[in-house]
């Protein structure tokens, strides 16, 4: 069992930290922004989209992305492990929810950390305002933000059980099921 565990953990692997950096990229300057400017037009849509992003099951926005962008606009192959290509969907799948929610947590930890007297020195000292936000603010803020990433990663590797089995990628979540499937119980305990 261990043998076979272990030939299918660099696919889990690889799909997880494709999500996390996908997350990452998505959640942090979207966070960032929100809080810069809160109350407008561009944090109101983002939190939208970050509780949508919450709200949404990853059983259910895998087979939409599928729908979407493997079958109408045949831009990524609807399965597999093949490349760089398959691996957008499912990665997207599995970040969308983690953006969300570490886009929540960058606004909150922002909008506490610019509050700080330490930033309105900065500002008096006369410091470019990007300064302010990226060297002090952010430092600062992504505290709470990677504790919660550390946090969501098992619930990242949870949803990957689903997503693997949805996109049919070789790995150790559809190691799981296919073992559930075929009642093999040393495999699946």
């Amino acid at each position: 069992v261990t043998e076979t565990i272990l030939s299918r953990l660099p696919a889990t692997a690889e799909l997880a930290g494709a999500a996390i950096l996908i997350a990452i990229l998505i959640a942090i300057p979207a966070g960032v922004l929100s809080a810069v400017r809160p109350r407008t037009g561009f944090d109101h849509a983002a939190m939208f989209v970050s509780l949508l992003g919450v709200s949404m099951p990853t059983f259910w926005l895998g087979p939409l992305l599928i729908l979407l962008f493997a079958i109408r606009l045949d831009w990524f192959p609807v399965a597999g492990r093949e490349g760089l290509s398959s691996l957008v969907l499912p990665a997207l799948t599995l970040g969308a929810a983690l953006a969300a929610i570490l886009s929540r947590m960058t606004r909150s930890a922002m909008l506490e950390v610019v509050r700080e007297e330490y930033i309105t020195a900065g500002r008096a000292k006369g410091l470019p305002e990007r300064v302010v936000i990226l060297k002090h603010a952010l430092r600062n803020a992504l505290i709470p933000i990677v504790t919660v990433l550390g946090l969501q990663i098992g619930a990242l590797l949870s949803g990957a059980v689903i997503t693997e089995k949805v996109f049919a990628w070789p790995g150790i979540g559809r190691l799981l099921v296919d073992g559930i499937e075929a009642r093999d119980y040393p495999l699946v305990q």
